[in-house]
Formats: structure tokens, C-alpha cells, sequence
């Protein structure tokens, strides 16, 4: 199946916050403490810029949306970026569409000066996991000082 990864624009707004409101219930992620829940995810075109070094993509497959991912700084920090909001429709898993969304995150953040990556995330979430091992994320004991995800239980790092 053939997809599709650009910038957000504000007219998919809705489509990914259904995407990330609708993956997380599927997986439990549902109020404080997980990503879902989160204030940007209702315009998340407004809350990635060039200005901020950050960027949120959006993969479709015959220009419907099917998910996204995106990169941030981590509490405003220059050296440490977040890897957020990782979501795909199920239909669109096992096709290398979450991979492909992550590696342009970390190249984006490579370009953008951060020396490393943070990422939280479900134990439930076991597909997802073992691509992060894959692109190089290791495991930690706890959460990053200042997430704000504490609903989550895995925590990772990979150093760009």
C-alpha cells in the first residue's frame, strides 16, 4: 500500500485528533496523564512551527489521513526533544508507516540541534516498543524530571 508523509496543515486538524483520541481509548490512554489528553491534540497544526523547532507529520493513503507523529522540545529544552503522539489507525499498522513517521522525526530533530530524544509510552503498546528498540531508543527506569504523561509506564532515550 502506497502512503503519503507531509507537514500537518490545519485542515487535518480534526482528522488527527480523532486519530489520537480514538488509538488511545483502543490502548487505555484516556484522561490526565496521557498524550491523548493533552490540550495541543485538538489543533496540533497550531502547535508544531519551524519558530519552536518542532514539526508534527501526517501519513494518508489516498489522501485520507491515518495517522501521525510528531517532535518537540522537552520542557523547552535546546538539548532534549520529545518524540510525541505517535498514532495510527489499525488498518494502517504492519506497513512501515509508523517507522517512516519516526525516523523523519529524528532526522528533523538532528537537524535541529537536539542531542537526544525522549519518548513515554504504554507497555501495552508492544509493536510500538520494539520499533523504538529498532531505531535505537533504550529503556529507563523512570520518566525524564517534567513529563507530564505520568500516566504512562515506559520511558526511552536515544541519543542523535
Amino acid at each position: 500500500m502506497i502512503f503519503e508523509i507531509s507537514d500537518i496543515t490545519p485542515s487535518q486538524d480534526l482528522q488527527v485528533c480523532d486519530i489520537i483520541k480514538s488509538v488511545g481509548a483502543e490502548h487505555g490512554a484516556v484522561g490526565d496523564g496521557f498524550g491523548p489528553s493533552d490540550p495541543e491534540v485538538y489543533c496540533m497544526s497550531r502547535h508544531y512551527s519551524e519558530q519552536s523547532k518542532s514539526k508534527y507529520y501526517v501519513a494518508t493513503i489516498n489522501e485520507q489521513v491515518v495517522g501521525g507523529c510528531g517532535l518537540a522540545s522537552f520542557n523547552n529544552s535546546a538539548e532534549t526533544c520529545e518524540l510525541r503522539k505517535l498514532f495510527l489507525l489499525p488498518e494502517s499498522r504492519g506497513l512501515g508507516i509508523g517507522q517512516e513517521l519516526a525516523v523523519k522525526c529524528l532526522h528533523y530533530a538532528k537537524s535541529k540541534g537536539y542531542k537526544r530524544c525522549y519518548l513515554d509510552t504504554l507497555s501495552i503498546m508492544k509493536p510500538a516498543i520494539a520499533l523504538y528498540e529498532k531505531l535505537g531508543f533504550i529503556h529507563l527506569n523512570r520518566p525524564l524530571a517534567g513529563t507530564i504523561h505520568g500516566g504512562c509506564d515506559i520511558w526511552m532515550l536515544k541519543e542523535l
